[in-house]
């Protein structure tokens, strides 16, 4: 979990807008999503993971226990059920609702925070370096 534990800005987003378009997220918040850079700040607290999201959009932060499940509002306001885990050395968000399931898997490669999100198909990786 250590590696992870960083301050990470966004360097590259691909296939992003079509992932959101996939989750039903309104073209005008979807244009702001596409232009906007996130500051994302992971760090432990006892148990628990925080993990924040900090941009001129909109800031979110979730805290939960590796395998808890937790109750999570995502940026685009839909309301979720999440689980954080360690998959090996990926950290694995799993948020559902609505019968529906979205997966942000998180790796370090090369010093740079990998995040690839997937949704009925539909794959955006994000990269993040250390700020």
């Amino acid at each position: 979990m250590d590696a992870f534990c960083a301050t990470w800005k966004l360097i590259d987003s691909q296939n992003f807008d079509e992932y959101m378009k996939a989750l039903g997220v309104p073209f005008a918040t979807r244009q702001v999503g596409n232009v906007t850079k996130p500051t994302i700040i992971i760090s432990q607290d006892g148990d628990k993971v925080v993990v924040k999201t900090q941009s001129t959009f909109k800031n979110t932060e979730i805290s939960s226990k590796l395998g808890e499940e937790f109750e999570e509002t995502t940026a685009d306001d839909r309301k979720v059920k999440s689980v954080l885990t360690l998959d090996g050395d990926k950290l694995v968000h799993v948020q559902k609702w609505d019968g529906k399931e979205t997966k942000f898997v998180r790796e370090i490669k090369d010093g740079k925070m990998i995040m690839h999100l997937s949704f009925e198909g539909v794959e955006a990786v994000r990269t993040y370096e250390k700020a």
